[in-house]
Parts: C-alpha cells; structure tokens; sequence
C-alpha cells in the first residue's frame, strides 16, 4: 500500500485563502446538516514549556478520506529562533481505514482553516460596510485574519494592539506591504484599539480577558478565534451578555473551551442567548445581523471538520496539478 507524503512548501503553493474560505464554508454547512462525524477535542496542555497541544478528527459524509490532526502552539518558541505553532495531518480512506497520507504543512492548514472560519462568520455578522479593524494580537493568526477579512470586506484603517508593543509595530511593518491603500496604526491599550472599530479579530493565546462591553461602539462585530480551551479566555462575559447576537461555530464545544463556557460559568448569560452556530447563518437556518446597530459576536473554537475539509480541498488541488508527494510503500 502506498501512502503519500506532502510538505509545508508544496502546501503553501496549492491552496489559496479564497478556496480556504469556501471549504471551509461548507464544511459549516455539512456539520450543522447532520453530515459530519466528529469526536471530543483533546487537549494536552504542557504548562512548564508554555505549550499547548490540540488533537481533533472528522469525517464528512460521501467524502473519501477522514482526518485526524494534531496541531500545536508553544510560546516560548519565538526566543528559541523557532515558529510558535506546528502539527500535521493524516488522511485516512473513509472506505477501509487505509493511511493514505500526511501532510506535514507545520500548522499552516490550520492557520488557513482558523481564518478562513473567522472570514465566514464575517460575511454573515459584520456591516456591509466597514471602515476600522481592530486587531487584537500580533502572531501568526493575526495575520492570516486580516488577510482572510480581506476576502469578504474592504476596510480603510486597521489598528493593533499587543501585551507587546515591539510585536506591534513588526505586525504593522509586516501587513503593510499586503495592504498598501490601507491605514495601520498601533494602539497604547486593547481600548484605545476597539473603541472606534467596526469589526474587532481577538487573535491571542490570553488567560485573561481583555476586552471589555462598554468598549464596544453600536455596530460592532467580534470575531474572537482565541479561545479554543477551557483556561484561554479574550472576552469579558459582559461582552457576550451586550451582544445582541451571539453565534458558535458549536453550541456544545463553545460552552466547553470558548468564551461561552466563560460568561455561562459566571452567569453573565444562559444557553437561550446563544443565537445559533456558524453553519445555520450558512444554511439560511438562522438570521444574521439585521442592522447596522447590532452587536454581534462570534466564539470560534475550532472545529475537526473544518480540518477535514481543508484537507481534502488539498489533496484534490494536488491531484489536479499533478503534485504527487512522495510516495512511501507500508
């Protein structure tokens, strides 16, 4: 049995935020249909290194393969001269369980998947028309949000904010450049960052929250991505209990690892708060934001099938363009 090998360099070369972001969409779609399998996430936190481990897995229905992806993010890494995030993925034949193949992108689909999920609930929870962005993090995935952002809102001015404000101004250096018509500016405090946005990206590993609910002007949306387990928090509960429409990409994971599992723990809100999950805006199920007043929030965890899908959207790019891997008999 032959299984193939794919690399971060070949992986960065097929897929393209654009597709990422439609993958991704519909694999919202197949989760809230009924369509996708996926277990528990695990967890594994490694506390004396500042490191964090995360093991998720899904099918989706009538697909070929299943996934299982281990992903990774440790903090300390940037003083060792190394990236802070990494993993891979393995691809399974749905058929027969067959290992068919791994692809070691060093967290890149990850970071591709995670933005482009903070790219969907945009579309369906932002205004129309933005003009400030705030963004709240310096890291790989601050980047890959605006970027992703890009793909379904234009906007005018960004501003940054960081616990470190040398990030800052690298993350500014960085971005401009991608985003030329564009105004950056760093931020002294997380509210001097938010209180004029139009749409706010929580982009952070944070243990504590930072953003607060009478930062927020009428309008605003939150795309908060940070918070993918249970000690991890970017959000006030306050925040949550503002929002007059608050979206998961899921109800029962949220209220595990996400902001939600916050605010319900301290009695800021209930579960009738919840206005649904991300794939229902997609199916038409659920209404989106109806004016340009609203406060909406989104509580992203990271879903498996998110996984899944930008998997599978990679290995059918590389057949197409006859990128075969490597090929290893097992």
């Amino acid at each position: 049995m032959g299984m193939r090998l794919y690399f971060e360099p070949e992986i960065k070369d097929l897929v393209n935020l654009r597709e990422a972001i439609r993958a991704v969409e519909s694999s919202f779609a197949a989760y809230n249909s009924g369509k996708a399998v996926l277990p528990g996430v695990i967890n594994l936190d490694l506390p004396e290194f500042e490191g964090e481990v995360h093991v998720k897995a899904a099918y989706i229905e009538e697909e070929e393969y299943y996934v299982i992806k281990v992903a990774s993010g440790f903090y300390q890494n940037p003083g060792r001269g190394l990236p802070v995030g990494n993993g891979l993925m393995q691809v399974f034949k749905a058929k027969t369980g067959e290992l068919a193949a791994i692809l070691f992108d060093r967290g890149y689909l990850t970071e591709l998947r995670t933005a482009a999920a903070g790219a969907v609930a945009a579309k369906y929870l932002a205004k129309a028309s933005i003009a400030e962005v705030a963004v709240i993090g310096s890291g790989f995935q601050a980047r890959f949000q605006l970027k992703a952002l890009a793909e379904v809102r234009s906007f005018e001015k960004v501003t940054a904010w960081s616990r470190r404000p040398e990030n800052v101004w690298k993350y500014i250096e960085d971005m401009k450049p991608v985003f030329p018509k564009v105004s950056f500016s760093g931020a002294a405090t997380a509210a001097q960052a938010v209180k004029e946005a139009d749409l706010i990206i929580t982009a952070t590993p944070s243990r504590e929250a930072i953003i607060r609910a009478e930062w927020l002007k009428p309008g605003a949306h939150i795309t908060a991505m940070g918070s993918d387990g249970p000690e991890k928090q970017e959000l006030f509960p306050e925040v949550l209990a503002r929002a007059d429409r608050l979206f998961c990409d899921s109800v029962e994971q949220c209220g595990r690892l996400g902001e939600v599992h916050h605010a319900l723990k301290s009695g800021a809100i209930s579960l009738d708060k919840i206005s649904g999950e991300i794939g229902e805006l997609v199916l038409g199920l659920k209404a989106g934001r109806q004016n340009d007043h609203e406060i909406t929030v989104a509580d992203l965890t990271g879903l498996g099938v998110q996984d899944a899908a930008i998997a599978g959207l990679f290995l059918r790019l590389a057949r197409e363009a006859g990128v075969p891997g490597q090929t290893v008999d097992i």
